[in-house]
């Protein structure tokens, strides 16, 4: 198993990058908005990677965090999603949004990733919100956004980020609260209330 890959970008190609390591040229797919894909070629860059073997074929993923390769990771677990169908959700969205998606249950921002549809979109969701949510704690700058597409309140959410902000709580200690509360279609100041209990 290879973890990362450390070199030179030697050449940049449709969805893939080729670093040179020490006279070695490794092949790995990348999201679109990775930085290791927007840097200069020339410059040294490390990729976090993911092997993936199959058959016929044994492809590297790459991405420049941690995060992004735990997200894939958690992405082609889910029943109809492949490698390439996770590398172009993370192609679409920061690690940011995709947790955000996720976390609030908004399936119709994932369908702007290609070829993601409904039904895959939702099934993401469903199968990943508690995943997400679990990590959540760790994480920082999640945060809810109404999108006019989601079946979920968020508004209630949004206005408690808020309130706990006032309250001088950062972004990120409030967004983690708010995600470890489970409750959907509450008020903002029941949110609030359960979103404290989680700050004590």
């Amino acid at each position: 198993m290879i973890g990362f890959i450390r070199g030179i970008l030697a050449e940049k190609g449709a969805g893939y990058i080729l670093i040179d390591v020490n006279g070695i040229g490794y092949e790995v797919n990348v999201p679109a908005n990775a930085k290791a894909y927007l840097a200069s070629e020339g410059s040294e860059i490390t990729v976090y990677t993911s092997m993936i073997v199959r058959d016929d074929d044994v492809s590297l993923y790459g991405f420049s965090r941690k995060g992004e390769l735990d997200a894939f990771k958690k992405l082609i677990t889910v029943n109809g999603v492949g490698a390439k169908a996770g590398l172009a959700i993370l192609s679409a969205f920061t690690l940011e949004e995709l947790e955000q998606a996720i976390i609030f249950e908004d399936s119709k921002t994932l369908t702007r990733a290609n070829g993601i549809g409904k039904k895959t979109a939702e099934r993401i969701v469903l199968d990943l919100k508690d995943k997400f949510r679990d990590n959540a704690g760790n994480q920082a700058n999640i945060e809810p956004e109404i999108t006019g597409g989601t079946p979920v309140t968020t508004g209630g959410r949004s206005e408690a980020i808020e309130a706990l902000m006032a309250l001088g709580y950062s972004r990120g200690e409030a967004t983690s609260a708010l995600a470890a509360v489970r409750d959907d279609n509450l008020t903002s100041e029941e949110y609030i209330k359960k979103a404290l209990k989680n700050l004590f």
